[in-house]
């Protein structure tokens, strides 16, 4: 038998039975998905307005669920009082009460 070279590693054995491999798990994190907070239909309260606008808060329906801005998700929503949809985001909304 030769000697093992130096950095060399050898095998340890007990008995000569083989040696076993184990799995080790590392760093294993669940990754959680935001999700919208309002769902289509729902009525909310919009409570952020334009610097100007002198319209009251009032409720509006969520009519379409939109993606991310990067730091907020975003929703069309619609008053029966507007002809128009308006697109908000998730920070300027409210539960509708």
């Amino acid at each position: 038998m030769r000697p093992a070279a130096f950095g060399a590693i050898l095998p340890i054995s007990g008995g000569g039975a083989p040696l076993k491999k184990s799995k080790i798990v590392v760093g294993v994190q669940e990754k959680r998905v935001k999700e919208h907070k309002y769902r289509i239909g729902q009525t909310v309260l919009f409570t952020s307005r334009p610097i100007g606008h002198m319209a009251p808060n009032s409720t509006y329906e969520i009519v379409r669920l939109l993606p991310s801005d990067g730091a907020d998700f975003q929703y069309r929503i619609k008053n029966p009082k507007e002809a128009f949809e308006r697109v908000a985001r998730e920070s300027q909304l409210d539960h509708s009460h």
